[in-house]
């Protein structure tokens, strides 16, 4: 009697001292994932892969276990990872969203381990380390998000203080190159001027003409000019703004086309800033084709949008140049040939009037811009009205 007791003291010993080694490699384990989360200098997958290392020596079979960590895309798995016979898992999940899985495989080739080999202390250790990996992910997101907000923060300052100077300077400007332009669109017209004076004040009309579109350009990305809304034919402003663009077309061997919808209803809009965005487009289909080609303009509409395209059959832009093309100040021209404003204002002016544009460019085959304006019932309406009367 006395010898059965002193053995079940004995196996009740060594059964505390197991439990107490599994705890003790339970805790390390912790103990290193939170060392690993607060170390600095480390990305997130040099964390995850860190920690799918530290997996394996916690659990009762360590010699076959292995881990592996899934998060959205990222795949981390420790040394000699396989998948095993028998798995334990844990999700991850961030804001109740399911965001991937942390795994213990066993490696048992020869079918030695029992049929439920995992501890239901590891069950609870594997969920507290989703967990944790489910803060640390959270964390690193977070920590992105206020660093692009910082930047944005940093970059709205300067483009603001960088607009309140543009805005003065235009303001400054516009009336004498008004003048200007005025003064030689009339010498223009005085009759039999002699050749090299006509050549002369087309060129100074030309470079007014350029300088009072940077000048709008600014003044819009300032936010200077109040919109004035109003209904508005899209045809006619296109059309308006051709004739001042015919004559450069003719000097840049490029061909004007038009596919232009006759009985496109008219927008609610700002005037001076829609005639913007077509100058704009033009302007850069013009710049993107400096050895001739051919620009198409075309307008149509459905039951609720109004659209503008210009297709040009220039050189095209690379994926990162069209990633950036509607950026403040962004430009792959010379520092004399442009701002960078030209297309983050048509961009601007669109969206301010609930529309859309799209971009489609392929290097060496061209590119093409699609505006859509929303078409209001009541357009709709005011034009079958004057149809009818």
């Amino acid at each position: 009697m006395r010898h059965t007791t002193s053995k079940s003291i004995a196996v009740n010993r060594a059964d505390s001292r197991a439990k107490l080694r599994e705890r003790v490699k339970e805790l390390t384990c912790l103990y290193g994932i939170e060392q690993i989360t607060s170390k600095p200098g480390l990305t997130l997958d040099e964390k995850l892969a860190a920690v799918a290392r530290l997996l394996p020596p916690a659990w009762q079979y360590s010699a076959r276990a292995c881990a592996r960590i899934v998060v959205d895309d990222k795949i981390v798995k420790s040394p000699k990872f396989r998948d095993g016979a028998h798995r334990q898992s844990a999700p991850i999940l961030i804001g109740e969203k399911l965001r991937g899985a942390v795994e213990i495989h066993y490696r048992d080739e020869r079918g030695v381990l029992r049929a439920k080999p995992f501890l239901k202390e590891e069950q609870a250790l594997i969920e507290n380390i989703a967990g944790r990996i489910a803060l640390m992910v959270e964390r690193e997101e977070t920590e992105i998000a206020k660093d692009e907000l910082r930047k944005q923060l940093i970059r709205s300052d300067r483009l603001a203080a960088i607009g309140q100077l543009a805005a003065g300077v235009a303001h400054e400007l516009n009336e004498p190159l008004n003048a200007i332009l005025g003064f030689a669109q009339l010498a223009r017209k005085t009759p039999r001027l002699p050749v090299q004076t006509a050549r002369d004040l087309e060129a100074i009309a030309e470079a007014s003409l350029h300088a009072r579109n940077i000048i709008r350009e600014l003044l819009i990305f300032a936010r200077q000019g109040k919109p004035c809304n109003a209904r508005v034919n899209l045809n006619r402003i296109i059309m308006d703004e051709l004739s001042l663009f015919e004559t450069l077309c003719r000097k840049s061997c490029v061909e004007l086309k038009r596919e232009i919808e006759p009985d496109l209803p008219e927008i609610t809009a700002d005037k001076s800033q829609i005639l913007q965005v077509v100058s704009n487009l033009i302007v850069n289909a013009l710049q993107a084709m400096p050895e001739g080609g051919a620009v198409t303009l075309k307008t149509f509409f459905d039951a609720d949008s109004v659209f503008f395209a210009v297709d040009d059959s220039g050189k095209g832009m690379s994926a990162e140049v069209k990633e950036n093309i509607f950026l403040p100040f962004f430009t792959t021209k010379d520092v004399d040939q442009g701002t960078g404003l030209g297309l983050s204002v048509v961009h601007g002016i669109v969206t301010s009037h609930g529309g859309d544009i799209r971009v489609e460019s392929e290097q060496g085959r061209g590119t093409s811009f699609l505006i859509s304006f929303p078409l209001r019932r009541e357009n709709i309406q005011g034009e079958l009205n004057e149809k009818n009367t």
